[in-house]
């Protein structure tokens, strides 16, 4: 199996070009919780209109009854989730196995990462973006958010990765 990684200066050159091209063409920076909300609109307004149509939050997000589904933000999703598989199938490194320390069982796992994701999804809510659109796109236009937000997101990850790396080696 080929496990052989794009350099990682190189990979981060090619991330603030594709952000550069996303600013130039879009006018808006990265982003992904927007998609989701796109997605959680159109269920919402499928699955009970009158509800939607009642509530501020979801009646805004579907003006002139454009479908939420149109929103950029839904096709840069598509787009990083299709280029993921391309990237796996060239790369050699699709795998359809779920990556755990063997003291941990299957389902532990699958909990923890849709607690995680649930997590992250409602802390992209109350942060007005996720790290992508905060981070990225934030200190692309030297946005002192942006720089705040980048801190916070790596110094959060190193304190809590020791306790963490502890929890996933102790099997071992």
């Amino acid at each position: 199996m080929n496990t052989k990684y794009m350099n990682p200066y190189l990979a981060g050159f090619l991330l603030g070009l594709v952000l550069l091209a996303t600013v130039y063409i879009t006018g808006h920076g990265l982003g992904a919780s927007g998609a989701l909300k796109s997605v959680t609109t159109s269920t919402v307004w499928a699955v009970a209109p009158a509800h939607a149509a009642k509530s501020e939050y979801f009646g805004a997000a579907h003006p002139q009854g454009q479908s939420p589904l149109m929103e950029w933000m839904v096709f840069e999703a598509l787009g990083v989730i299709i280029g993921a598989f391309i990237s796996g199938v060239i790369s050699d490194r699709l795998s359809f196995t779920l990556e755990r320390p063997a003291h941990v069982k299957s389902w532990v796992r699958i909990i923890g990462a849709f607690v995680g994701g649930a997590l992250f999804g409602i802390g992209s809510q109350f942060g007005r973006g996720c790290t992508s659109g905060a981070a990225l796109s934030g200190m692309a236009v030297l946005s002192a958010g942006g720089y705040l937000t980048m801190l916070a997101i790596f110094g959060s990850a190193y304190a809590v990765a020791f306790f963490f790396r502890r929890l996933w080696h102790q099997g071992a």
